[in-house]
């Protein structure tokens, strides 16, 4: 996918606004950018200091394109390693478009997805992951994933890979050096602190591996069902919490038959709200498919928001909940329609319910009205508090899938020597799969010899003009 020469492209969005900004690339970039655009200070290119703005007129002949801001910057000190020219001009869709065709008329290439970032990893800017992390910075939409890309991308992630790289070479080291040394029966590595070293880098690895729980759903948004019986108030809930009329409300049961979906950002963090058809069996053909839905949801969400009145049957009940449990599923038992009631929230009622489906899940019980606001704080505060616990403050997070796959495979041969040890499987053995692991974890941030079709299907991801 990565063309030669200089490269040019639009690096705002399309469309008309205050301002556009277009980025070359390449070996050519100040020379072309030269032929087009004069300083106003009358200066020659070769006078302006690199890494600098200056005030300059696009032409093209003698025809006067637009006024234009230049900042320029000489390679290998540049986003791309390359000499690389930006351009700011108005925002003006012609404008833009005359300011391209121009310089592609001069033998500039059109730049491909993620070909100035493909670039820069090329050229050693940053390795693999950071790169990723680039276009995670770009497509986060909430405070919690902005933080993870920008901790990827500075380099947290990528130093911590390495430090694991660096002790699986010299661990890989020791046991070809003892193989070198076979005939002599010289031995240079202590098996019970090779064993120590190994328990050691998995724990690490596999505490990697489960962050992406918590980095998986921050980046694309937690999944919440809002779910139970019809009128227990879930399209109420959902109305409440976004503050506007999202979904219809009536007393006639089974008046949601499809999902309403919506997200809302709390303390940070993105939860996709998902308003489901009531859970019962019924003979009418499409709510029998908006319940078949709503299940389907359940399963592939992380937070459940079961909805229940008081009148609900106990044993019904309990028996609906512990039907819905999945693996990794988080719920709240929500008492609705507290307001309605004398006594408030029956927590002895909620408290049995948790008791009786409490086994293999995190449960946690409340009482809301979802007509008084303050009801609803603490509901708030325990979705961020869950989702915060999944994460369980790890300080270096997960949320690309390429790298959960790579950890997940570096752990299934770190384990295979691990076992190899204390078996004494001959070196020769453990060394193939040590060559494995460390595969696996180089893979990460590109520490191997990458092949172009996964380059292809990183890079293709990216906007044009990053």
């Amino acid at each position: 996918m990565l063309s030669e020469g200089t490269i040019i492209a639009l690096s705002t969005p399309q469309g008309s606004g205050a301002i556009g900004v277009i980025r070359l690339s390449g070996l050519l970039a100040i020379e072309k950018a030269a032929y087009f655009i004069h300083t106003k200070s009358k200066k020659s290119w070769n006078e302006i200091i690199p890494n600098t703005t200056f005030l300059g007129d696009f032409k093209v002949g003698n025809q006067l394109i637009d006024e234009v801001l230049i900042t320029f910057f000489k390679g290998p000190h540049s986003y791309t390693g390359e000499d690389v020219v930006e351009i700011s001009c108005h925002g003006s869709s012609y404008i833009q478009q005359k300011i391209i065709t121009s310089f592609l008329g001069e033998g500039i290439l059109p730049a491909q997805a993620g070909e100035f970032t493909l670039r820069a990893y090329l050229n050693k800017k940053m390795d693999l992951s950071q790169a990723e992390a680039v276009a995670d910075i770009i497509a986060s939409e909430n405070e919690a994933a902005h933080t993870i890309a920008m901790q990827q991308m500075r380099g947290g992630f990528s130093q911590n890979m390495e430090e694991l790289r660096q002790q699986l070479i010299q661990f890989k080291a020791l046991i070809e050096l003892e193989l070198d040394f076979s005939e002599e029966e010289v031995n240079f590595a202590n098996k019970d602190q090779l064993s120590q070293l190994l328990r050691a880098l998995h724990k690490d690895i596999n505490t990697l591996k489960l962050s992406f729980a918590y980095g998986n759903v921050i980046k694309k948004g937690v999944p919440v069902a809002i779910a139970g019986k019809p009128n227990a108030g879930k399209s109420s809930l959902l109305n409440a919490l976004f503050k506007e009329e999202k979904a219809i409300v009536s007393d006639i049961p089974g008046t949601t038959r499809d999902l309403i979906e919506d997200t809302l950002i709390i303390e940070g963090i993105s939860f996709r709200f998902i308003d489901t058809a009531g859970l019962r069996e019924t003979k009418d053909v499409v709510e029998a498919m908006g319940v078949k839905k709503a299940k389907d949801k359940i399963n592939q969400a992380t937070l459940l928001l079961y909805l229940y009145e008081r009148t609900t049957d106990f044993q019904e009940l309990s028996k609906e909940v512990k039907t819905l449990q999945h693996d990794n599923l988080n719920i709240v038992l929500i008492e609705n329609k507290i307001d309605q009631s004398i006594n408030g929230f029956d927590t002895d009622f909620n408290q049995r319910l948790l008791n009786t489906i409490q086994e293999g899940a995190s449960v946690h019980g409340m009482g809301i009205s979802t007509l008084d606001e303050q009801f609803l704080e603490p509901l708030k505060k325990h979705l961020v508090k869950t989702i915060q616990t999944i994460g369980n403050n790890s300080t270096v997070i997960v949320n690309n899938t390429r790298h959960f796959h790579a950890l997940t495979q570096a752990l299934e041969s770190l384990e295979v020597v691990m076992d190899g040890i204390k078996n004494d499987i001959p070196g020769d053995l453990l060394s193939v799969e040590l060559k494995e692991t460390i595969f696996h974890i180089g893979s990460i941030t590109g520490k191997i010899d990458t092949d172009e079709d996964i380059l292809g299907t990183i890079f293709g991801q990216f906007c044009i003009g990053k």
